[in-house]
């Protein structure tokens, strides 16, 4: 019997019958991070990184029973040693180190290598078999430096300024958001968010981390104010009736997908800022790479073409399905309802 498997709830540890990051209700779940296809309703118990719990308690609701431990302490379960590892994702997000009887997997979720400023960083973990995303498993998905990326964003935005414009900037409520608001020049001017993104920022800073100051998007707050100033907007906020008391305005995104010209165009944005909380081609390989591992296991994403690539590398490397979507919220429509809970 392998120590992880998969079948129609998720990613499952038989010996110490609890799951990790599934889409289906279980007694108990380990959960890498915050997002809402890895982070889902409906589990008798959750267990999660003592960073991560306030927004996962704040998104699954008072009466959902989290409970957190540290990064790097061990949990055993049925003889099973459970560890939670930064994947530098968003704050607080984990990788997931099981071992038993000297067998040892790691269930990665979403990950990046790349520093952000904000999220902790990757940190690679030994392993014999590694589950691991492909949202940006091509080469054609190479990230550049991100000073870069918001010396682009800031200067977009004096130009809006001084063109009597209003910035708006979408991302996710959770990660992105908080992201681009850390590395965002906040001299040029006064930065609003839309509620969804400011009951995030508010979880965040309640557990002592440090934002910049925002102010919330209200009806009370003068059109005027609005002019020459940046908006944080969710992605299902762009094109509907929330932005008309912007107008006039410049539309940017910040995603991975805006590195090909076809997501921009459907988003109907202005600007496509390449900026993504998940791992680039280079990325994929390097941490694949460091840990070691002779299996891989390749989901979501460009799942046969990635694992084909790393067999034609030498490794043990198989496609699984799963209901994890990597980035595809921040170009498909209407997905903030499945990314935030709204109070």
């Amino acid at each position: 019997m392998s120590l992880l498997t998969f079948d129609e709830t998720g990613i499952y540890c038989p010996q110490a019958d609890v799951y990790i990051d599934p889409w289906k209700p279980v007694k108990k779940a380990l959960i890498t991070h915050g997002h809402a296809d890895h982070s889902r309703w409906g589990m008798d118990s959750y267990l999660c990184t003592d960073v991560a719990k306030p927004v996962i308690q704040y998104r699954l609701g008072a009466d959902a029973k989290v409970e957190s431990v540290p990064f790097g302490k061990p949990v055993t379960i049925n003889g099973v040693k459970f560890s939670f590892h930064p994947a530098g994702h968003i704050i607080g997000s984990a990788q997931i180190r099981v071992e038993y009887k000297g067998e040892v997997w790691v269930a990665s979720g979403d990950y990046k290598l790349m520093k952000d400023g904000i999220s902790e960083e990757f940190e690679p973990v030994k392993c014999h078999s590694f589950i691991t995303e492909s949202t940006f498993g091509l080469p054609v998905y190479t990230w550049i430096d991100q000073q870069v990326v918001f010396d682009d964003i800031n200067a977009w935005w004096r130009q809006n300024q001084a063109d009597g414009k209003v910035t708006v900037l979408a991302g996710y409520s959770l990660g992105k958001a908080q992201r681009m608001l850390a590395n965002i020049d906040t001299s040029i001017g006064r930065i609003y968010t839309h509620g969804a993104i400011e009951n995030i920022h508010e979880v965040i800073r309640a557990q002592g981390i440090d934002l910049p100051e925002t102010i919330r998007v209200s009806r009370d707050i003068p059109k005027k104010d609005y002019v020459g100033q940046l908006v944080m907007a969710t992605p299902s906020a762009v094109g509907s009736s929330w932005m008309n008391k912007f107008r006039p305005y410049s539309i940017g995104i910040g995603s991975g997908w805006m590195t090909l010209r076809g997501p921009r165009r459907r988003r109907a944005v202005d600007r496509g800022f390449v900026l993504s909380d998940h791992a680039d081609w280079n990325g994929l390989n390097t941490a694949i790479a460091e840990t070691g591992a002779e299996r891989i296991v390749v989901t979501h994403g460009y799942t046969e073409l990635f694992a084909r690539y790393l067999r034609e590398q030498g490794y043990d490397a198989s496609a699984v399905k799963t209901l994890y979507e990597g980035e595809l919220g921040e170009v498909d429509v209407n997905k903030e309802e499945e990314e935030v809970a709204e109070k």
